[in-house]
């Protein structure tokens, strides 16, 4: 160990400025300017807008009141029952009241037919509506909105609990800037004291997710309105038919909102909670089927957004692109560097590994501390995160990495998307031979 160390010292030495460079440049170039420089810019200028936009804002929630529009809140799920009664005292609870609360049962094995229909003689919910044949989610979501009166539609997951003010925030927005047509809510993990892998998640929604979508939404290319938590203009999603078959189809719905020209917004202070996977098996299977679809809808579905075609925006354009750069090309850039070092610098290599790790693990802690700063609610203790920090290099450095990498060669390879088991069989077939 001691030898160990003494060799790294001596390391340290030899590193002149042009050699950190040559031997880190994967950090500074695509790590270090995009996740921490360029962010930090970015949300000191949100910052500074929200600020500015204050008696904008105030005018715009009057004028949300004054006008009291009808919400249609859509909640489709399949085995969801138990969550149902709690989640829609909460709805109950909301400072914006003009609500209609529908509900569908996507073809449940469970309670969910009798405690729905239970909730709607009680008047609870005002429509609960039942897929005797399980047809996915997009299929249920769909059938809500058949029956849907309000001017904006509410798309919520069962699981999830809000504030008493999500709704309502979440609306704001569309007062705003009559241009937008949808509008993400901020969704932080609930259980994250359940297991390490759900700490981490916590740890990664706050860091990463959160703070992204504030960045990419001041930018203008904000790109995926959660199925936790989202909110569309009713006229906007009835343009659009809906939702297509999905998994990915919240990523997809905001596309095509982006396409007809409409703005999306994300509102970090319309808080939601969600539970995450809790264990490493449960997680892989869920970022396995959410990294599919970023190449089935961003890089086939979507792709005419990439080129001059008679629709193009630049907006669109830098959305998918930023997306498809650092998330799937730079991925695989990461395996060059990866062979570059092994092949090399192979007797530094133990050494140059301990840096990387050094690197990343210190810009996360200065990050989960600055970024603390932006945060508008905090669920959690701050310091609770705090000793797990360490963990996250290897955890979404590495481990999620190769995750991605899977899910990527099984999608542009083999398209395993359409076999998911979260969709049913038929409807996934049926979307293959349409390109959905």
């Amino acid at each position: 160990m001691e030898d160990l160390l003494d060799n790294y010292i001596r390391f340290l030495a030899t590193l002149t400025p042009a050699y950190f460079v040559e031997l880190f440049w994967f950090y500074f170039v695509f790590e270090f300017i995009r996740y921490f420089l360029l962010e930090f810019i970015v949300l000191n200028l949100a910052k500074i807008k929200a600020w500015v936009d204050r008696p904008k804002r105030a005018d715009a929630r009057r004028r949300l009141f004054m006008e009291n529009p009808l919400v249609s809140i859509l909640i489709p799920g399949k085995n969801e029952g138990k969550h149902l009664y709690k989640l829609v005292t909460s709805l109950g609870e909301q400072t914006y009241k003009n609500i209609e609360i529908i509900v569908v049962d996507d073809g449940s094995d469970d309670d969910t037919p009798i405690i729905g229909r239970s909730l709607e003689r009680a008047g609870l919910i005002h429509l609960f509506l039942r897929n005797e044949v399980r047809g996915g989610k997009a299929s249920a979501a769909n059938l809500a909105l058949r029956f849907a009166k309000g001017k904006y539609i509410i798309h919520l997951d069962a699981d999830c609990s809000y504030d008493n003010d999500a709704m309502e925030k979440i609306l704001i927005p569309f007062f705003m800037d009559e241009r937008v047509g949808g509008v993400g809510g901020n969704v932080s993990v609930r259980n994250y004291n359940e297991s390490l892998v759900t700490t981490l998640q916590g740890i990664e929604y706050f860091n990463t997710i959160t703070t992204g979508r504030v960045v990419t939404s001041y930018l203008g290319i904000y790109r995926i309105i959660s199925g936790a938590f989202g909110a569309f203009r009713a006229d906007v999603i009835n343009e659009l038919k809906g939702w297509d078959i999905g998994p990915g189809l919240d990523g997809d719905i905001t596309v095509k909102i982006r396409k007809k020209g409409y703005k999306v917004r994300f509102a970090q202070d319309a808080n939601c909670l969600t539970s995450v996977p809790n264990t490493f098996k449960k997680l892989v299977k869920q970022r396995l089927r959410w990294d599919k679809s970023l190449v089935r809808f961003r890089m086939r579905k979507h792709k005419d957004v990439l080129f001059p075609t008679q629709s193009f925006r630049l907006l669109d354009f830098f959305a998918a692109f930023e997306n498809i750069l650092y998330n799937v090309i730079l991925n695989f850039k990461w395996y060059v560097y990866l062979g570059i070092m092994l092949t090399f610098y192979r007797p530094l290599f133990l050494n140059i590994f301990i840096t990387n790790v050094l690197l990343y693990t210190t810009t996360n802690f200065v990050k989960y501390i600055v970024y603390s700063l932006y945060r508008e609610k905090a669920h959690v203790s701050m310091s609770y995160f705090l000793p797990y920090i360490p963990c996250m290099v290897l955890y979404f450095g590495m481990y999620l990495r190769v995750v991605r990498t899977i899910a990527y060669m099984q999608e542009i390879f083999f398209k395993k998307s359409y076999s998911d088991p979260w969709n049913p069989s038929k409807t996934s077939v049926h979307a293959k031979h349409l390109g959905l």
